[in-house]
């Protein structure tokens, strides 16, 4: 049996629990029978969950790796430290066919992720294929890296959507400033036509102190579903601009590859 016990954000949360399963399959040539995360995601516990740690609040956001039938084998060593690639080269450091499959078996979303999913997709009107994400974490991620400027942000969108104006722009991120920034800059630009999506369902801050960490237990269990559902929707898109962080490798994971993405690390974009 495996036993995680490291507690944070929800997709740090996800990082520790993906290396130290890698981990065990380096050292044990196997995986583990059981990969117990009954103490983890500590912030997203409802009551329900306060009174019976058994009872893993994981597979309400994840099938039970139980039911999905990937088989994964030792071939070789699989390097993965605890930072879990969130502050490096998407593109050319994250070895994706040999963890791919790992997400596949141990993080897929479950049915009610997958329910919000088609939800928002249907309320937003939103076509994966023809739309251009940008994700900017802020607010307590300027303690872990320099997360750039806004402006800078606003002139990668500007140059990946020349020659695109009919591209849908799907704006995420949990800083207030940022999106109240992005709003105004496209409202008088008329280089974008296309339509302009802000999920609703999720909260922004003008604080640093991070929102999961403003928020009850019981508020995060319902706000990370929609979160969640967004970042899976964000990794369909066909553009992605993004900081770095644990958010924004899980978006990779998800999509299995850096393709057509823009990653700003310590201020330079890659």
């Amino acid at each position: 049996m495996l036993k995680v016990t490291h507690n944070s954000g929800f997709f740090s949360c996800c990082s520790v629990r993906l290396q130290e399963i890698i981990d065990f399959l380096n050292n044990n040539r196997q995986l583990p029978e059981i990969v117990d995360s009954s103490v983890q995601f500590h912030q997203y516990k409802n009551n329900k969950y306060d009174y019976d740690n058994k009872n893993e609040v994981t597979f309400e956001f994840f099938n039970h790796y139980d039911n999905i039938d990937i088989p994964i084998t030792y071939n070789k060593f699989i390097p993965i430290d605890r930072m879990c690639f969130q502050f490096d080269d998407y593109k050319n450091k994250v070895d994706y066919p040999s963890i791919i499959p790992f997400i596949k078996k141990y993080f897929s979303p479950s049915s009610n992720i997958q329910t919000i999913l088609n939800e928002l997709i249907k309320k937003y009107n939103i076509s994966t294929d023809d739309c251009i994400a940008i994700y900017y974490r802020g607010t307590d991620k300027i303690i872990e890296t320099i997360v750039g400027t806004y402006d800078s942000y606003y002139e990668k969108l500007k140059e990946v959507i020349e020659n695109k104006p009919h591209l849908q722009i799907l704006i995420q991120t949990d800083t207030t400033p940022f999106l109240d920034f992005m709003l105004e800059k496209l409202k008088d630009d008329s280089k974008f036509n296309g339509n302009i999506i802000v999920i609703n369902e999720n909260s922004t801050s003008s604080t640093d102190i991070g929102i999961h960490n403003e928020k009850t237990r019981s508020e995060n269990f319902e706000d990370i579903k929609y979160l969640f559902a967004t970042f899976l929707i964000i990794s369909r898109c066909k553009y992605i601009i993004c900081s770095s962080g644990n958010c924004s490798i899980w978006m990779m994971f998800f999509r299995g590859n850096a393709n057509n993405v823009y990653q700003n690390l310590n201020t330079s974009w890659i």
